[in-house]
């Protein structure tokens, strides 16, 4: 053999010697040529008992020890209906909102955009070493529990009262988020509550829900099914409440046998924050005695990570033979598969959502989007004589209400900070801006709660003889206000909003404190509500008394306190102000004394042309576990569905004027506007429409858009006209089984224009476990162009006690332009139309509401016996 020969064999042995060598310096978890599965087995097989428990909790500490390089990752981060909680974000319509454009389409746009500013701020807090709460990848969204009760005040997040709604809406919201890369995850979405779980919020820790098999499959777990066959979800999250006498996160029926083995799902599962202390603390489940019998209910069950500590008790459940190492094993390697996948352990710097600049955080593109989200989420319930869209070249208009100039409000709740918030106010003002637009607060949204506002520079000094105006703020580069301060400085009010940066480039971005200290006047004598609303800690002190302190790490909240005082008496303020890495947001509000804010609005009213209402709801009294208790209102829920006695009185006081009055509804669940409806020639509802709500507001009222929103739950005249809020029986609730005359119904909503369907098309006979294939012809017959939801349902003719009046199988949106004709076509899946084979034949109803409720296109089709 020639000795050039010899060359070359030795060099392809001493390559391989060397790739060896390489191989064995390289951790098999850190080696992107083996498998996930190998991978992950070699990173857990090297961590210690300690380790493992501290990374089965939400926190995720770092480990670095032992040759493991395993950066810190706390789990807990929000997106409901924008990036949450982590400064600036676009902020689209509240997920009810969302719903209410049944537009599959859309909802995987906005989730798109949402995922894209994700993976953008990702790429920003990690390149400063932040991975802390609210900064990772993987999102604790969607919310969809079902809707089934208006008085629930978490409904706003969800996606409605239908399970297929429901299931279509999350499940292209969960691919949007997730993306569509085979090998990896662009972030991670978690469908929430698992499962029957929708309320009261004041019983979720010690409530059983015990349902039929038939309401359980039918109406409480389709949609969770949809999002993980169909969509392919990788993160669930078990509810606080008890299922058939197991907690939701300590079933093994729920996680194992019905996630798992039944519908194949491959992700990891996470408990709701600290619903494992729910196990055994004193008056909630109580169905173990200690922490560690919690922690090994939750581990066999299925649970792999959980937010809050209990599983701080992993190591003595494991000395008294509760839970094994092994068990822990098999969540972990759940754990770090998710975090492979988004790619934390390789260069993923190949992939185009790698690549997000951080200009894509509320980008016009992602502005426009929320814009066409709002505007489609608009439904227009009334409108007599054609008043609405109102004409542009009007005078003088009114616009009055508590929430027509509240930015807060349009926020709804589980949002981020957008740099701007475009009100109602604002939005009519420059839709028409050679008119005269009077406003009006008119009332507080209801009887109790403040009407707030910004306490003015005229009554802050910043000493005692009231030379000069502000407070002194002394900014410190801690969490404690120690040492001297390396900012001071006058600030003329309390008004901050530091999202996108600091207060001053002296400071650590992502930790300060703040001490502003001064005098207040009073400009008349009486009792004030003082008012602090923000995210982060704080403390509130008048005349060296602390009126109070709160912490709120999550969403921004009000914390307010009644107080007299006297006209032009100096009394000594100081206010605190913690930043730790969250939202740092802080105002200091007053409420005045002696306000005749219903006067104001009557006299405004009558100056103008034609008035625009801008009522009904706000996330400061519904949502989640909050306390709150008014007339109507009630830890988060409600008690009632009409509109707070206060805005009744003054709706019915304007409408009393003999002016043309369009009520512009914000909230986010439906409410009981029963003299409205008989009274107000015009009604939209708007939901809380996001960081463009008021413009979409403006271009439906005037005309700019054609309204196309359709409801996606009932609207029911009282709240006696449903069983009890706690009763988890469908019997009488929700458009499928409600047998009374609601107000507006589900699937409901108006339009400029009118459609009109035919040659509706349907297989001689429904062949079961086949898909059915219907068909329909969609005409725009009015004289404008717009948007047409069809809707497609089914009922059985020979109904069960139990059987749903009617069940909504499909939906399509589709434009028209005046006098034209598109055909649709729905393909409609055997487990979804499963449920409506309850007898010989089958009723198909196709049209642009529900059947019963307007012209729709409908035919009786036997199913095939065999």
């Amino acid at each position: 053999m020639k000795k050039s020969k010899w060359i070359v064999i030795a060099a392809f042995i001493g390559m391989g010697c060397f790739y060896n060598i390489l191989s064995a310096q390289t951790p098999k978890y850190l080696n992107p040529s083996l498998s996930t599965d190998e991978r992950v087995s070699d990173l857990v097989s090297k961590l210690s008992l300690a380790q493992k428990i501290k990374l089965m909790q939400y926190t995720g500490t770092a480990v670095e020890t032992n040759g493991l390089k395993i950066p810190a990752y706390n789990w807990w981060n929000e997106c409901l209906h924008g990036v949450a909680r982590a400064g600036k974000a676009t902020v689209f319509p509240q997920a009810i909102g969302l719903a209410a454009t049944w537009d599959t389409a859309l909802i995987f746009k906005v989730a798109d955009a949402i995922s894209d500013e994700a993976r953008a701020k990702y790429n920003y807090f990690s390149s400063k070493g932040q991975r802390g709460i609210y900064q990772g990848l993987n999102f604790w969204t969607p919310n969809i529990n079902i809707f089934r009760d208006p008085r629930w005040g978490r409904g706003m997040e969800t996606y409605g009262e239908d399970p297929f709604l429901t299931g279509k809406m999350s499940s292209s919201f969960v691919r949007g988020l997730q993306g569509n890369n085979p090998n990896y995850f662009k972030t991670i979405a978690t469908v929430k509550h698992f499962a029957v779980h929708s309320g009261p919020e004041s019983q979720r820790h010690r409530f059983n829900a015990n349902v039929s098999d038939y309401d359980f499959y039918h109406t409480y777990t389709p949609a969770f099914r949809m999002a993980i066959q169909d969509a392919g979800v990788y993160s669930l999250m078990c509810a606080y409440n008890r299922f058939r006498d197991k907690p939701c996160c300590g079933s093994d029926f729920l996680l194992t046998n019905l996630l798992r083995n039944k519908w194949g799902f491959k992700g990891f599962i996470v408990t709701d924050c600290w619903a494992v202390d729910d196990f055994y603390k004193k008056g909630d489940h109580e169905v173990v005695h200690t922490a560690e019998e919690a922690t090994a209910l939750a581990i066999k069950s299925g649970v792999d990570l959980e937010c809050g500590n209990a599983f701080n008790a992993i190591d003595k459940a494991i000395e008294q033979h509760l839970v094994t190492e092994a068990e822990l094993d098999v969540a972990l390697k759940r754990l770090f598969t998710a975090r492979f996948k988004l790619g934390f352990f390789d260069d993923v710097s190949s992939l185009s959502f790698t690549k997000i600049p951080y200009s894509v955080v509320e980008s016009e593109s992602h502005k426009e989007l929320s814009l066409q989200a709002a505007k489609k989420s608009i439904v227009l319930l009334k409108n007599n004589n054609q008043l609405l869209p109102l004409n542009k070249s009007i005078k003088t208009l009114a616009v009055i209400g508590p929430n027509a100039n509240e930015e807060e409000v349009m926020l709804a709740n589980y949002n981020g900070f957008p740099s701007h918030v475009i009100t109602p106010l604002e939005g009519i003002k420059k839709k028409i801006p050679y008119a005269k637009v009077l406003y009006a607060v008119g009332t507080a949204v209801a009887e109790g709660l403040p009407v707030l506002k910004v306490i003015g520079e005229n009554y802050l000094f910043t000493t005692s003889d009231a030379t000069v105006h502000g407070l002194i703020g002394n900014y410190y580069n801690n969490k404690n206000f120690k040492g001297k301060s390396v900012v001071t400085r006058n600030d003329k009010e309390i008004n901050f909003n530091w999202i996108e940066n600091v207060p001053d480039a002296k400071l650590n971005q992502f930790e300060y404190s703040v001490e502003w200290n001064g005098y207040l006047k009073a400009p008349q004598d009486g009792e004030y509500k003082l008012d602090v609303y923000g995210c982060n800690k704080f403390e509130l002190f008048l005349d060296d008394k602390k009126l109070f302190d709160f912490s709120s790490e999550h969403e921004p909240q009000h914390r307010n306190f009644s107080v007299k005082l006297t006209k032009d008496k100096a009394n000594k303020i100081r206010l605190r102000f913690v930043n730790s890495g969250s939202t740092p947001l802080v105002k200091l509000n007053w409420q005045e004394p002696n306000q005749n804010l219903e006067k104001e609005a009557i006299e405004v009213a009558s100056k103008a042309d034609a008035v625009v209402m801008v009522m009904g709801l706000t996330p400061r009294i519904e949502g989640e576990e909050m306390d709150i208790k008014l007339d109507g209102f009630d830890g988060g829920d409600r008690t009632k569905l009409q509109l707070p006695v206060v805005q009744q009185s003054l709706i019915q006081k304007i409408h009393a004027l003999g002016k043309p009055v369009v009520l512009v509804l914000v909230n986010g669940s439906a409410v009981a506007v029963n003299w409205e409806k008989e009274n107000i020639p015009a009604i939209l509802e708007s939901w809380y429409g996001g960081e463009q709500s008021g413009k979409a507001i403006a271009d439906v009222l005037f005309g700019d858009y054609n309204p196309s929103g359709r409801l996606p739950v009932t609207f029911y005249t009282s709240e006696n006209d449903i069983p009890a809020f706690d009763n988890y029986d469908m019997s009488g609730r929700t458009y499928r089984y409600f047998k009374g005359k609601p107000l507006f119904p589900f699937g409901y909503g108006l339009s400029y224009t009118t459609f009109s369907y035919s040659n509706l098309k349907v297989p001689q006979r429904i062949q079961k476990e086949q898909p059915l294939m219907v068909s329909v012809d969609v005409t725009n017959t009015g004289k404008k162009d717009g948007e047409e939801v069809a809707e497609l349902y089914l009922s059985a003719t020979n109904k069960t006690e139990q059987s749903a009046i009617n069940s909504l199988k499909g939906f399509q949106r589709l434009a028209l332009k005046a006098g034209e004709t598109k055909k649709v076509t729905f393909v409609v899946n055997p487990v979804d139309y499963s449920d409506a084979l309850e007898g010989n034949d089958v009723k198909i109803s196709v049209g642009g509401s529900q059947p019963g409720f307007s012209a729709v296109k409908e035919t009786v089709v036997p199913v095939d016996a065999n």
